[in-house]
């Protein structure tokens, strides 16, 4: 067989992993290949990533030879990088399971302060998403359900009423509140 010049299939198909805020400052970003090796040259493409995406209308860019898929919300930029035969479809199903995934999470809307809040969160669903460039999971709901219970959830109100009543009748009191005097 002749060479036809397109590269072998890789399973490496994410190069980065950013979120930005409405100033283009990074939030939460991870790099999975030596594209951008120091902090700087990092710090560069984000900034040449906001300028290029903020304003425009679309959902992908060719930026540096890679590609770019992003979306905005109120006041964050989330943007999936690929090499430049990437297929932008793949790229996307890994920026919508990312921002359905962090909502999901975040259990209000994707704004800065939500997601500064819940970091660890954040950094959670991003590693259950991609591993060193490898996609591993699209599903938004998977991925939940793979980071298991972060909190325990609140008892039922009759519990809570339950524990509380006992509770003080165990210190000598009477429904809870304190007698009269």
């Amino acid at each position: 067989m002749e060479p036809t010049g397109l590269p072998e299939p890789s399973l490496y198909t994410v190069k980065a992993l950013l979120v930005l805020d409405s100033r283009g400052q990074r939030l939460l970003a991870k790099y999975y290949d030596g594209s951008f090796p120091t902090a700087q040259e990092q710090a560069a493409f984000e900034s040449s990533v906001f300028s290029k995406t903020r304003g425009a209308g679309g959902e992908i860019a060719c930026l540096e030879g890679l590609t770019v898929v992003y979306r905005s919300s109120s006041d964050l930029l989330f943007c999936v990088v690929g090499g430049p035969q990437e297929n932008e479809l793949m790229l996307s199903a890994v920026l919508g399971c990312l921002c359905d995934a962090l909502s999901l999470v975040l259990r209000k809307d994707l704004e800065k302060r939500w997601l500064l809040e819940n970091l660890d969160g954040a950094f959670l669903v991003l590693d259950e998403i991609v591993d060193r460039g490898v996609i591993l999971e699209s599903d938004p709901q998977r991925v939940l359900q793979r980071l298991g219970p972060r909190a325990p959830e609140p008892a039922p109100y009759g519990f809570v009423l339950f524990d509380y009543l006992a509770g003080s009748r165990e210190q000598g009191g009477a429904g809870g509140a304190d007698p009269p005097k």
